[in-house]
């Protein structure tokens, strides 16, 4: 039976009285976490839980929960606190709003694919949504309770922030669109006008920025902060010392000239920081909090000194002034420092945190509170100047015994089963997908990149890797567990990561339910059934492949063989770039600038419409 306990507390002249349900325990996975303007109460989003809990930070317990239809990804809350709303993307993407007071739903609002990042302008007339698989904004009227429109942004955006004047909406997009064969790739942010409602400017990262997570803006307005992997993908994969392959940095952005300042690596020089994710300023502006979901940590950085110390570089040699060796910098230009791992050795306090996988992050006063995404709680940190910084925990309830699938999504996401923690599986594969790039593994020769492959039915559609160098998805899991993380572990670890891969389930397609692209994705399935284009000779079966390799007339010239395997096309509306070697940037690349003699489908004699309706189904799947 249900056993009920009734909270009463007065918080900030709101009565709250609920029933906390002490029901079986589920993994909660809190996900966002925000403050009242108080402090006195915080909205933590648990997503699997599928539940907002509202928690009194000062008794470190959680005074109730608002039930949600489905998984959230975000939250926002009004100006006057009135509502809360949520940001709900599957199955129908959907921003739920929530009476503060009565704790129950008010109404909902349709959003886009993906929805995530709910953002309020400043005076509470407009909520702005990251629609992350329509690759757009959505602008909400919230008077009127309708979309008035969608701004398109670069690629997968999944987090946003306003300038504290409001005229400026930074949206942060997770990957680099374009083929992987470019020689500069990177994840993008955009600027927004919120007068215009258009972007203005794409701010590139540089070059190998990838995975990017969340943005955030310091109360001044003058500066905004980036976390993202900073992948050395353009060399081989020999090593992991010293950030060989993937790094973890903080990019800063100049709002008054809207361009990059720098980017600096969080990592230590023999100590990997991986998988940077939530970044916040404090209420002063004086420290930079940023979460690593990967090594389980919290680092502190001095905001201030961290400004002068980049602004004081030049920017190249020509102004070098002579070297003064007793207090030399770690960085001669402003070139250097994105590849400096020490550039924050003075600066930064890196704080291990007793949680695992910290994502979101809220800070209130002088305590930084984490989201600890798979141990199902919260951490507090007191940042205070001359404090010793010792994480205190707060449960969020019982917690659920952890299974296979679990476990073996921990160790994917875990920076602990790599060596000094550099990176995770997640680092080159974000949500078991793929990160845009081509990497030299050591698995097929050195000299010859390929395109990251995304992990979805990778255990269904042997062999694995583009060359079909791996016989099963279980030896590649082992393979990258030995030759990628470079570590020795245990059977079972491989075993729980075999069972989360298999536990994937597609996402479904942006235009797979839309109305206004059935007529032309039904044309688009009859061509690709047609002998005389050929798609389903080699795309056959559920998952779209026979699962052999064929010489299609797409080697390049670092390949060492002509054959490659054929992949699902299951979500490969998610998947750019395409090919072995990430040469196409969009799937129209496929079927008509890279496909010059009809060696991978017959599509020379195709319209543009039938190109066009190929391209759609295709992008349905």
């Amino acid at each position: 039976m249900k056993k009920f306990i009734l909270c009463a507390l007065t918080l900030a002249g709101l009565s709250v009285v609920s029933a906390v349900s002490e029901t079986a325990p589920v993994y909660r996975s809190p996900i966002d976490i925000l403050a009242s303007a108080d402090g006195k109460i915080l909205y933590v989003a648990e997503k699997t839980a599928q539940r907002i809990s509202l928690i009194h930070p000062g008794a470190h317990k959680v005074i109730s929960s608002i039930p949600l239809p489905a998984e959230p990804t975000g939250l926002a809350l009004a100006p006057d606190e009135s509502i809360l709303f949520a940001a709900c993307p599957d199955p129908a993407p959907r921003i739920v709003a929530i009476d503060v007071n009565t704790q129950s739903i008010a109404y909902t609002l349709k959003a886009g694919n993906g929805v995530c990042s709910p953002v309020i302008s400043n005076d509470g007339k407009r909520l702005y949504t990251c629609n992350r698989f329509d690759n757009d904004i959505g602008v909400i009227d919230l008077n009127t309770l309708t979309e008035i429109t969608r701004i398109p942004v670069v690629r997968e955006p999944v987090s946003a922030a306003l300038t504290p004047c409001g005229r400026y909406l930074l949206a942060a997009n997770h990957l680099p669109d374009g083929p992987s064969t470019a020689l500069s790739i990177s994840a993008k942010v955009s600027v927004i006008d919120t007068l215009s409602l258009r972007v203005i400017k794409e701010i590139p990262l540089p070059n190998g920025s990838v995975n990017v997570r969340e943005i955030a803006i310091a109360p001044c307005g003058k500066y905004a902060c980036v976390t993202h992997v900073l992948a050395r993908y353009q060399l081989p994969t020999f090593q992991l010392d010293r950030g060989w392959m993937n790094t973890n940095a903080l990019s800063i952005i100049d709002l008054t000239t809207q361009t990059l300042l720098n980017t600096v690596l969080v990592d230590d020089i023999d100590r990997g920081a991986a998988n940077p994710w939530g970044v916040s300023f404090a209420n002063d502006g004086k420290t930079i909090c940023v979460t690593h979901a990967g090594t389980h940590e919290l680092s502190v950085i001095d905001a201030s000194a961290l400004i002068s110390k980049l602004n004081k570089l030049p920017k190249d040699s020509s102004a070098i002034q002579p070297l003064d060796y007793s207090n030399a910098p770690t960085s001669m230009t402003a070139s250097d420092v994105p590849n400096d791992l020490s550039f924050l050795v003075d600066i930064r306090r890196r704080v291990r945190l007793p949680g695992k996988g910290p994502r979101a992050l809220a800070v209130v006063n002088c305590n930084v509170y984490t989201t600890n995404y798979y141990s199902d709680d919260l951490n507090v940190v007191d940042i205070r100047p001359g404090s010793r910084m010792r994480p205190e925990t707060i449960s969020l309830g019982p917690k659920k015994e952890i299974d296979s699938i679990r476990q073996g999504e921990i160790y994917f996401n875990d920076a602990g089963l790599c060596f000094q923690g550099w990176q995770s599986c997640a680092s080159c594969h974000p949500d078991g997908r793929a990160d845009g790039l081509n990497w030299d593994l050591l698995n097929d020769g050195v000299g010859n990149p390929k395109n990251t492959k995304s992990l979805l039915l990778s255990h269904e559609t042997p062999p694995s890797m583009g060359t079909g160098v791996r016989l099963t998805a279980e030896m590649a899991v082992r393979s990258g567990i030995k030759h990628i993380l470079f570590m020795v572990r245990p059977e079972e670890d491989a075993i729980a990561i075999d069972d989360y891969l298999k536990s994937m389930r597609a996402a479904p397609s942006p235009t797979q339910n839309s109305a206004c692209y059935q007529e032309a994705i039904a044309r688009g399935k009859e061509l690709f059934h047609r002998d005389d284009v050929g798609c389903a000779s080699c795309h056959s079966g559920p998952a779209y492949t026979d699962l052999n390799s064929y010489n299609v007339g797409t080697r390049g010239e670092l390949d060492r063989q002509n054959a490659f395997d054929t992949p699902t096309l299951i979500e490969i509306w998610r998947t750019a770039p395409y090919l072995h070697d990430g040469r196409s940037g969009t799937l129209r690349d496929i079927l008509t600038t890279n496909n010059p003699r009809d060696e991978h489908g017959k599509t020379s004699h195709l319209t543009p419409r039938e190109i066009t309706d190929l391209e759609e189904y295709l992008l349905s799947l």
